[in-house]
């Protein structure tokens, strides 16, 4: 089931701001949340707590449930490299995951819901699925009917957009389009996630 409460308490419990707005915020209180949030010593979790922690920031990171995630980690281990790094890039190539890289999008959230909502085009054709995987050299557009909506107009002045855009992408935020230019690599991905954790915990 995926979390849909409050997302700067999600990201205080991560001990990292998961959004752009939760920063502010996790400044101001940078640790967990709730009654006992401020005496909590994260230095003293366990083993398993840590590992634990590491698969729910990536779940968190991706907006995705403990099914998807374990669905996605079985087709990770039949990949030839790394299981870990498999894991985040699949997870990188999800549609939604996309759209807020390339910066058509504040955050994840709202990517997924763009997606959803039937704003989103692979190659011409409207894809309403989250997960779908986008494969190198295909096409993303934001559709013809949606471009005058008010995020999409901010979108295409390129106020969602990280400073550096992510390699593997090609961005032209004008037209409101991407391409993927190539397969991710795990170095490239800016998830601040110790994979090999969640592998540890997965294996267990």
């Amino acid at each position: 089931m995926r979390y849909t409460g409050p997302k700067v308490r999600l990201s205080r419990r991560a001990g990292v701001p998961l959004t752009r707005k939760a920063v502010r915020y996790f400044e101001q209180r940078p640790y967990p949340p709730g009654e006992h949030g401020r005496k909590t010593n994260r230095r003293t979790t366990g083993d398993y707590g840590l590992r634990l922690m590491e698969k729910q920031k990536l779940r968190w990171f991706y907006d995705v449930s403990e099914r998807q995630l374990r669905r996605y980690w079985d087709l990770a281990v039949r990949k030839s490299g790394a299981s870990g790094a498999e894991l985040v890039v699949l997870l990188e190539s999800r549609l939604a995951s996309l759209v807020l890289r390339s910066g058509l999008a504040p955050s994840i959230y709202a990517a997924r819901q763009y997606v959803t909502h039937g704003h989103i085009s692979v190659d011409g054709r409207k894809v309403d699925i989250p997960s779908y995987l986008v494969k190198p050299g295909q096409v993303v557009t934001v559709r013809e009917r949606s471009r005058a909506m008010q995020p999409f107009v901010a979108a295409a002045e390129g106020i969602y957009a990280d400073e550096r855009i992510a390699p593997y992408l090609s961005v032209d935020h004008a037209n409101l389009s991407f391409t993927l230019a190539a397969r991710p690599e795990r170095e490239q991905i800016a998830v601040p996630v110790d994979e090999q954790l969640v592998v540890e915990f997965y294996s267990r």
